[in-house]
């Protein structure tokens, strides 16, 4: 299984976005053989996946597998900026271009140069700017705001979306030949809940990255919670599963995170691989019905004696090899308790003084 993770500084990208990346599922793994096929190339690849499935995390990696891995790396979110700004943001402006422009300002294309510029969420782009895009892509070079000189640039492009080119294309909202300039390759990142072998071993990395930031003791996820954890929609993708990991660390109030701790709806659970038990609640109830299962699977011998046992064994230590507790503890009398811990040796005694009844018992 291979883990990748965002740099912990900030970058400029989309302000909801996934912040590690797993490949275990065969999905995941299948996707990163064709990232390794594509990645050397300096072919534009667009990345294609729901909000929060690591489009940017795939996109870094494919530059970091490149051979301009020593270049610069930008991310740039295409809808975090007005239509008015957008043009002076992705290709620089001059002094006086509008109002504002105290001075000269590259753009990321020129901050880019030499390395791979990713652009997320190219679907927000305005047509007038898909224009200018198009022309830089074809020419390589760009055009400051407010100057007629022609900047040479050498970037690979990069861009990302959740949305329907081809409806937007369709629709008039998004230009056909900038579509196939971008799309020389494409990435399609399935959503969480369609890679089920990814769900906990992020949710495991999630977690111990929590509580190693909280200071948090030593924490694991009970199995119940692992079952709600499986069958979950997910709508909100990685992004999701690292907010209910963060918030559910925060709730535990011992070394186990259980299913009430996640705080998911159980009427908004799908119905996939693993289907969650009705009553799945991390009740001691729950918990020993789990339990039996495993004995009755393993299909032991004298298996209501040796419950038995080992629930008179285990109360007998918590109540601190004190009978009289013992016996309240189980319900039991104390001639009773008494009689079954001598039976199972957990109790020393002189036979010479147990009464007649209490030695028939053996």
């Amino acid at each position: 299984m291979q883990l990748l993770t965002l740099p912990a500084t900030p970058a400029l990208a989309t302000s909801i976005r996934a912040t590690a990346q797993v490949f275990a599922d065969p999905a995941s793994k299948a996707l990163l053989a064709h990232l390794q096929q594509i990645a050397p190339s300096d072919a534009s690849v667009l990345i294609i996946g729901e909000t929060g499935t690591g489009k940017e995390i795939v996109a870094r990696h494919i530059h970091q597998l490149s051979h301009r891995n020593q270049q610069p790396f930008v991310a740039v979110n295409c809808g975090a900026f007005s239509e008015s700004l957008v043009e002076a943001e992705l290709f620089g402006h001059e002094k006086g271009a509008f109002t504002g422009a105290l001075g000269a300002k590259a753009g990321w294309f020129e901050e880019a140069d030499g390395g791979t510029l990713f652009l997320d969420e190219i679907g927000d782009l305005p047509l007038p700017i898909q224009v200018k895009l198009l022309r830089v892509l074809q020419e390589q070079e760009v055009v400051r705001l407010g100057s007629r000189k022609s900047t040479p640039i050498n970037v690979r492009v990069l861009a990302a979306t959740n949305v329907n080119l081809e409806q937007a294309i369709d629709a008039g909202h998004f230009r056909e030949d900038l579509y196939y300039r971008l799309n020389v390759v494409s990435l399609v990142l399935k959503p969480l809940r369609e890679r089920q072998g990814d769900i906990l071993p992020l949710a495991r990395h999630f977690l111990q990255t929590y509580r190693q930031r909280l200071q948090h003791g030593p924490t694991a996820l009970s199995t119940c919670a692992e079952d709600v954890l499986m069958n979950h929609p997910w709508q909100g993708n990685i992004r999701e599963l690292e907010n209910v990991m963060h918030h559910s660390l925060l709730l535990c109030r011992n070394q186990t995170i259980t299913a009430q701790d996640l705080r998911l709806s159980q009427s908004r659970s799908k119905r996939l691989e693993h289907p969650v038990p009705q009553h799945c609640t991390d009740t001691p109830d729950h918990l020993l019905q789990r339990a039996f299962q495993k004995l009755f699977e393993e299909e032991p011998g004298a298996l209501h004696e040796a419950v038995e046992d080992s629930l008179l064994r285990a109360a007998y230590e918590f109540c601190h090899h004190n009978q009289v507790h013992t016996a309240k503890l189980l319900g039991l009398s104390r001639n009773v308790t008494r009689t079954r811990l001598i039976k199972l040796g957990a109790l020393a005694v002189n036979t010479r003084r147990l009464d007649a009844q209490t030695l028939s018992a053996f």
